[in-house]
């Protein structure tokens, strides 16, 4: 069965403005408490919403391998609500897109991406990075964690202006991790389409990386897939240490 990759193409977004308001998002999630998750990064294309991705150093932020977009990307840090950036929020350009060598599209293997931006980003109250795993490791079935993004609100919905997060529960892959290089969540939260990139979070370290969904988002065929974020340390660094 085929994967789907979450990203919300340029074309097909609507305008931001008319999502204005809501109230209930990612999938059976709540709005999140204005900048509670500082490292969190709009990755925009014209001013529009695209993917999610996480801040990790002062230069780089993480994403989706499928979120890349040949006509540039531009990051927003410090936003909640994506129609009123409000003080604290800055833009960046990325002058490099760092695509995993082994990124498979059909398959979205090796699903990460690593943006150098153009200018090192200052440190505040609603613009932070998060911590990665430094050892290799395997998130236990039965652990919740936590997801957050712009994304869709429903398979129907449009995407939200207003931060949104919920909750996941660790489980099998079912199949859908040969390479050893997935983390896997099941409902009753979840991701959707405009969340790819975004961050699968426990104990405040980013341990995955928005990947994929199977079927629809509020009624998926299988557990919502993500990039295991400490099966890909070699080459995060590799990258990381050329600044």
């Amino acid at each position: 069965m085929a994967l789907i990759s979450l990203l919300l193409l340029t074309a097909l977004l609507p305008n931001l403005s008319h999502s204005a308001g809501v109230d209930v998002g990612i999938i059976n999630g709540t709005e999140a408490k204005p900048h509670s998750r500082p490292y969190m990064v709009s990755l925009q294309v014209n001013g529009r919403h695209l993917c999610g991705g996480f801040l990790v150093s002062q230069r780089f932020v993480m994403t989706a391998a499928h979120c890349y977009i040949n006509s540039g990307i531009t990051a927003v840090l410090g936003a909640h609500d994506l129609s009123d950036e409000g003080e604290g929020a800055l833009r960046r350009e990325v002058e490099t897109y760092h695509i995993h060598p082994n990124y498979i599209e059909p398959t979205l293997d090796n699903d990460i991406m690593l943006l150098k931006l153009k200018e090192r980003v200052p440190l505040s109250r609603t613009i932070r990075t998060i911590r990665i795993p430094n050892t290799k490791k395997n998130i236990p079935i039965g652990t919740i964690c936590s997801v957050a993004g712009w994304g869709k609100t429903g398979d129907s919905k449009p995407t939200s202006n207003r931060l949104m997060e919920t909750s996941v529960r660790v489980t099998d892959c079912n199949g859908y991790d040969a390479l050893k290089q997935r983390v896997c969540a099941v409902h009753p939260g979840g991701i959707c389409f405009g969340d790819s990139g975004g961050p699968l979070l426990f104990k405040n370290t980013a341990v995955g990386i928005d990947s994929f969904i199977v079927g629809k988002c509020e009624e998926p065929l299988s557990p919502n897939g993500f990039v295991n974020i400490s099966a890909f340390l070699p080459w995060i660094r590799s990258v990381l240490d050329r600044v």
